[in-house]
């Protein structure tokens, strides 16, 4: 399902084999930025990988400069997630607007992340 933002979007089996790819070759991995809250980080996340927080409400209420300094740089490669996709597209569509260029939101979230990927990721 497209996202109401009209924010361009990687899925899930994508991201994963894009992950794959960087760590045979060594190569650079995208910035996975979560965007969800702190008390959500705890009920379910990607530990295979390094993913950095960048809670929505800090980003709303502070701006860019929240992001960590992997994010600041406009070209870098960042995949946005959250639950189930609808914040990581909003901050993708936002940050787009604000000059970045390489940004895409992760289809369905770490909710599907979970359901297609790694159960052990978790579910809420």
């Amino acid at each position: 399902m497209p996202n109401p933002y009209g924010a361009p979007e990687i899925s899930v089996l994508n991201l994963k084999k894009k992950l794959e790819e960087a760590r045979q070759r060594s190569g650079q991995a995208p910035l996975l930025l979560d965007v969800r809250e702190p008390n959500e980080l705890l009920q379910a996340a990607i530990r295979t990988e390094p993913v950095a927080p960048a809670p929505l409400s800090q980003l709303a209420s502070q701006g860019v400069g929240v992001l960590p300094a992997a994010a600041q740089e406009k070209d870098a490669e960042i995949v946005v997630l959250c639950h189930h996709g609808m914040r990581s597209a909003q901050v993708t569509a936002w940050l787009l607007q604000q000059g970045w260029s390489n940004v895409v939101s992760l289809a369905g979230g770490i909710d599907a992340w979970a359901r297609q990927v790694d159960s052990t990721t978790g579910i809420y």
